[in-house]
């Protein structure tokens, strides 16, 4: 678990860099297999959004993780980048609207970003 805490605040902090929109952490772990964290964050455009692709892969490789695969292009609202005990949303503004993973994922838990200090 200390291991996707570090990922999940590496990728929190990437994220921030980048001005990303209404960062959200959730602790999924006691409720699904798919991973501990998910982080869901929104951009104001698709250059915003490809900067904070570009950002989380960077920082999250310097710190020794990999993406094991990506959802979505330079042309989508909605692109997933799975790092197996973390997995990061990222939605232009509509797209995070409409699909709401927030509600979705009610049941976890929202981690506060100095629990993952």
């Amino acid at each position: 678990m200390e291991q996707s805490k570090k990922m999940a605040l590496t990728a929190y902090e990437a994220l921030d860099e980048k001005k990303a929109e209404e960062i959200k952490v959730i602790g999924i772990g006691e409720i699904s297999i798919l991973a501990d964290y998910f982080i869901i964050a929104g951009g104001g455009s698709k250059p915003q959004l490809q900067a904070m692709i570009n950002n989380v892969q960077e920082k999250m490789h310097e710190a020794g993780f990999d993406v094991k695969r990506i959802e979505g292009n330079r042309d989508s609202s909605w692109i997933l980048m799975d790092y197996g005990d973390l997995v990061v949303h990222l939605f232009n503004r509509d797209d995070r609207l409409f699909y709401d993973l927030e509600h979705i994922w009610s049941d976890g838990k929202q981690i506060d970003i100095r629990e993952l200090r």
